[in-house]
């Protein structure tokens, strides 16, 4: 039995009852031509856009035959619990951020390393080529079938009281970091007090002190309205996680080889419809900040990067994982 440190099979069971009369058929039995999905991401948002086009692509080149359903906006739960129901076969698509899979798949962990990525041209290589389809290719024995890569941009620090210029900045600061352990022990690295916090829970915390800051890239902080209540962001673009785009591993053995080919390729060749969406919302956000007053640091990335060395020797657990590091670093950035 595989363990699964954040999943309950609690959770998993009440979401494949949540989940029982999703794509029935006027019979009542299940229609397997309709593959449902779910993402915690608002309708609109680039990675939801980026599963409908993919379904778009899909019903096109079967002539209606297969077809996808998304479930968008945290409809089926947020992203622990969507992933435990597709683990269990509950839902066929599932588009989750790829830090909370490191504590499942291993390989999962080298993506989300502080300064992994030179540049986002860096990452995107890195990601279509081997180094990313190896991680991907990693995720079948835990149950998941890994389609495809989708950006969530280069994550950086905001704080309200006092800019963060270099690493000693940040002496004494409380910054919210995502429930991962690789990103309370990057921003303790970086001098700070890593404070995990529910996403919904940011604002208010930041509102009453709770919390000093957060980090997390331009689009997020700007639909979020944390600007608001903290107006220095810091570009130290310190992690360049991805998000990832799975299958159930169930649903893909329903599925002829003809299919799974035609499921894989829509999946990748929704790719470069999310990255333009992304970029577009991405200079969006970063003018729609300086026009609200917000003041955009340019750190000492350097002096940042300089503390990440002790993060990378404790996640980088065996040779396998830094051979998986080093074709990443190795990969030379392309023109996406």
């Amino acid at each position: 039995m595989i363990a699964w440190p954040q999943l309950s099979r609690r959770g998993a069971m009440t979401g494949l009852a949540a989940t029982t009369g999703l794509g029935l058929t006027a019979c009542g039995g299940i229609d397997r031509s309709l593959l449902r999905a779910a993402d915690a991401q608002p309708e609109g948002y680039p990675t939801v856009l980026a599963v409908e086009e993919m379904g778009r692509l899909l019903a096109e080149r079967t002539s209606g035959r297969l077809r996808i359903k998304i479930y968008s906006g945290g409809q089926l739960g947020n992203e622990k619990d969507t992933l435990e129901i597709t683990v269990f076969g509950g839902l066929d698509l599932d588009r989750v951020s790829i830090a909370p899979l490191a504590s499942i798949v291993p390989e999962a962990v080298v993506p989300t390393l502080p300064f992994l990525f030179r540049s986002t041209a860096h990452m995107r290589a890195a990601l279509d080529g081997p180094p990313g389809d190896a991680i991907l290719a990693a995720m079948e024995p835990y149950r998941l079938i890994g389609l495809c890569f989708y950006d969530a941009g280069a994550r950086s620090i905001y704080t309200a009281h006092r800019p963060v210029r270099e690493p000693e900045d940040l002496q004494g600061q409380k910054i919210r970091v995502m429930n991962s352990d690789i990103f309370v022990s990057m921003v303790e690295a970086f001098g700070g007090d890593a404070t995990p916090m529910s996403y919904g829970e940011v604002y208010q915390g930041l509102m009453q002190g709770v919390v000093d800051g957060a980090e997390n890239n331009p689009p997020s902080y700007e639909s979020s309205r944390h600007f608001e209540v903290a107006k220095y962001y810091s570009l130290t673009e310190h992690v360049m996680a991805p998000e990832v785009l799975l299958m159930s591993r169930r649903s893909w053995h329903r599925l002829s080889p003809e299919d799974r080919a035609l499921v894989r390729q829509c999946a990748r060749d929704s790719v470069p419809f999310m990255r333009r969406i992304w970029d577009a919302r991405t200079q969006a956000a970063e003018d729609d900040l300086r026009a609200r007053g917000v003041e955009i640091i340019r750190p000492d990335r350097a002096a940042f990067a300089a503390r990440v060395k002790p993060v990378w020797d404790k996640y980088l657990t065996t040779p396998e994982l830094r051979a998986l590091a080093d074709s990443i670093e190795a990969t030379e950035p392309g023109n996406g």
